[in-house]
């Protein structure tokens, strides 16, 4: 059964979720011919290391960090680990549970042209409280950017939408239209902060379309945390969304087709949390919710699966899905 036990240890090599899939090991990928030289896989937890080697992305351990980054990170340490880092990072980052989401603001650091964000997330990680980097504030270190003209984050349905906990939403950047969100109605059907962006599963597609008729030949960067999916085909340490694989795979078809994608990242596969500090360990342990029981082996695949079939389609690799699914 999954339970999120909470622990304040360096992740081991022998966590029982790896042992689950065929091993493959990680200097093997670092060592392939045809590896991808745009795309880099950051092993924090552990958790993707097999699904990583399956897609022959390069892979870098970096499961000693990983204990102090997760849900939090001081701002020294996030400085220190942006220049460790910074050398190695790629335009599409594969990295492990949506509690490194905050990441994806390092990742972007690297754009140097004008872009936009697009984010697929079952929370909008808008948070203006501290600590400064959180996974639920991130979006406001990405908003810090000069570079960044707009973002826009699909598939919201948690309680941070709702009041008191919107209180706690950056207000000028809704006001002025540089963040939109676009929750679903079925989760929230007389929501008011967001209401003119609600989006439900027989309308979203062609809201998302039409949104994107006006990024034509944008620049864009999209970042996914896979706790949009709904729970049957996902496990996330997260509240789940209502997005299906399916519906992410069109969405990534279309964002390829009608703007220029600058970079992007996944994260959001279930891992054991591990942390380096007590106020990061309680303040984690009252944030996350209470998980239903689950069979390990179950969530696993099915993470597996899903990342195997959307990767391709981020990184602008969808030729290779075939062999990877065999």
């Amino acid at each position: 059964m999954i339970h999120p036990a909470h622990r304040l240890v360096e992740p081991g090599n022998n966590d029982p979720l790896s042992s689950l899939l065929p091993s493959v090991p990680l200097s093997v990928v670092s060592r392939m011919a045809d590896a991808p030289t745009d795309q880099i896989h950051l092993d924090l937890d552990g958790e993707l290391a097999h699904t990583a080697s399956a897609l022959r992305i390069p892979s870098m351990d970096m499961r000693m960090w990983g204990p102090r980054l997760r849900f939090s990170a001081l701002n020294d340490e996030i400085e220190r680990f942006h220049a460790k880092i910074a050398p190695h990072l790629r335009p599409f980052v594969l990295f492990g549970s949506g509690d490194f989401h905050h990441l994806s603001a390092i990742w972007q650091r690297r754009i140097q042209e004008p872009y936009s964000l697009l984010s697929f997330d079952n929370h909008p990680d808008w948070d203006i409280r501290p600590p400064r980097w959180a996974c639920g504030g991130w979006i406001n270190r990405a908003l810090e950017s000069g570079r960044l003209e707009s973002a826009q984050v699909w598939g919201c349905g948690n309680f941070e939408l709702a009041w008191p906990h919107n209180l706690f939403a950056p207000r000028d950047a809704l006001q002025s239209g540089r963040l939109r969100i676009f929750s679903w109605r079925e989760r929230y059907p007389k929501l008011s902060i967001c209401r003119e962006e609600a989006i439900s599963r027989d309308t979203w597609r062609n809201i998302f379309s039409q949104q994107l008729s006006l990024w034509q030949g944008r620049a864009v960067y999209v970042t996914i945390d896979l706790d949009c999916l709904n729970a049957q085909e996902f496990r996330s340490n997260w509240e789940h969304g209502l997005f299906t694989v399916d519906d992410l795979a069109w969405a990534l078809s279309q964002i390829r087709q009608n703007a220029t994608l600058v970079g992007g990242d996944i994260c959001g596969a279930y891992s054991v949390p591990a942390y380096a500090r007590l106020t990061q360990r309680i303040a984690s342990t009252w944030d996350h919710p209470q998980l239903p029981p689950d069979s390990i082996s179950e969530a696993v695949q099915n993470n597996h699966r899903a990342i195997l079939k959307l990767w391709p389609l981020l990184a602008g690799t969808h030729d290779q899905e075939s062999a990877n699914n065999q």
